[in-house]
């Protein structure tokens, strides 16, 4: 009976092991892959209409050789078709008011035109995506009066505006006919013109079935780059390879303001990499199109820690983004809605964003949609006022000291696993991190080393 008792108990055992191995062997669910370009990438966004005095593909493609040396490469450009004329805003109107979804805006040029801007960047080593306006249309867009069941009504059958964008309509994704063209169309932009993706305006609106579906069909095509203006996890499986990073932007302000201290950013960015599956990634920035314009400049939001925040959206997991004219740096708000010319001069941070960029490109550690897209966090002789970590694969290490307060720090790190001889890629030259010898770091200071 002992004996019949025992082995009931070990094949009870063997069956617990069996399950728990099995469960253990599941791979985690992952992301729809990335092409291979984007894992070490910068992205620029083009704001065509205020880039140059002529505000035209042509005008801007001067600029492709200054943009490829800073280390871009990938251009989000922002919508290039016609705008909408009625109920329209300001003299030249919203770029995401669209009025006809195979035309080019003639502000800008011609098809022939932005096809010659695309080969220029490729020739770079660049990759274009374009911004793609799915939610909403103008008002006077032709599928207006020729599809009006693609639209959403009020009761009293009227279009429907989202929120305040009064000088646009918005679609009814339930009909699979405007699924169906909107697929299309995209598939369209893809083979003739030879981009390589999009960036999808307020991508949560619409459901996440279309955008599995158009990823698909585009992805038969070639290989396609795909960013959601979205940070929803359920986007990223099939959908999209990346989302914004909203909530890091707020984090960033929120310490700006004094609000948080540097171990509660530090813990927020070791976390945030969960929201995501595996091989999608989060898009990092001070600044875009809409925050310069209606929220502010990165210097009112951020003043003397506007290039410490910089550091901190290059490093840490996800992509980095600057806006057009960061590299100035932007000094004003832009005029959404109106022509106001960006003022380049000197191009100060030119160098600092070509350092950052550079350093991403030559680092695996660094590289974002990976499995150890993560930063691990440092031990510091001050942990309230500055943030230090980690970022490793393999024996590739990247070792990042940022001092996140107005005033000067004298910064020991005890931490045996950063020890060791450093390029200090700002001032290249070789620093031995550790207990024994100090960093100094001036207020909003930041100091970046790649293992040697």
């Amino acid at each position: 009976m002992r004996m019949k008792m025992r082995n009931t108990i070990l094949v009870l055992i063997a069956l617990v092991v069996v399950l728990v191995l099995s469960s253990c062997s599941k791979s985690v669910e992952k992301a729809r892959p990335a092409p291979s370009w984007v894992k070490d990438a910068a992205i620029y966004e083009v704001n065509i209409r205020q880039y140059t005095p002529e505000g035209t593909f042509n005008a801007f493609s001067e600029h492709l050789p200054r943009l490829q040396e800073m280390g871009v490469k990938i251009l989000w450009i922002m919508p290039i078709q016609p705008i909408g004329d009625t109920n329209r805003k300001g003299s030249l109107g919203s770029y995401y008011s669209i009025k006809d979804y195979y035309a080019i805006n003639s502000e800008f040029g011609t098809f022939d035109d932005f096809r010659s801007l695309v080969n220029e960047a490729h020739k770079l080593g660049m990759y274009v995506i374009i911004d793609w306006v799915a939610n909403h249309s103008a008002f006077d867009c032709s599928l207006a009066k020729e599809h009006p069941e693609w639209y959403k009504h009020a009761p009293d059958g009227s279009f429907i505006s989202p929120y305040d964008w009064t000088d646009v309509i918005a679609f009814d994704y339930s009909n699979p006919q405007l699924r169906k063209y909107m697929t299309e169309a995209m598939k369209w932009w893809l083979k003739e013109t030879s981009i390589d993706g999009f960036r999808c305006d307020v991508a949560g609106l619409i459901p996440v079935d279309f955008w599995e579906n158009t990823r698909k069909a585009l992805d038969s095509i070639k290989p396609v780059f795909m960013l959601a203006e979205a940070d929803t996890s359920a986007l990223m499986f099939n959908a999209f390879n990346a989302g914004y990073n909203w909530r890091l932007l707020d984090k960033m302000v929120q310490l700006r303001q004094g609000k948080i201290n540097a171990y509660q950013l530090l813990s927020f960015i070791e976390d945030y990499p969960n929201d995501y599956p595996q091989g999608s990634f989060k898009m990092n920035f001070t600044s875009n199109h809409d925050i310069n314009s209606w929220t502010g400049t990165e210097q009112e939001l951020f003043g003397d820690a506007a290039l410490t925040m910089a550091v901190i959206t290059a490093t840490v997991p996800g992509m980095p983004l600057i806006y057009s004219g960061q590299e100035e740096p932007a000094a004003k708000r832009l005029k959404f809605f109106d022509k106001d010319t960006i003022h380049f001069a000197q191009y100060s941070n030119h160098d600092f964003y070509r350092s950052l960029f550079e350093l991403k490109k030559r680092n695996s550690a660094l590289w974002h949609g990976e499995d150890h897209d993560r930063i691990i966090p440092v031990l510091s002789s001050d942990s309230t006022h500055a943030m230090v970590f980690l970022r490793q694969h393999k024996n590739n290490k990247v070792l990042i000291v940022l001092n996140l307060s107005d005033r000067p720090l004298t910064l020991s790190i005890p931490d045996k696993k950063a020890e060791g001889k450093y390029n200090e890629i700002f001032l290249n030259v070789m620093v031995n991190i550790s207990p024994s010898e100090p960093l100094e770091l001036e207020p909003w200071g930041f100091r970046v080393f790649e293992k040697l």
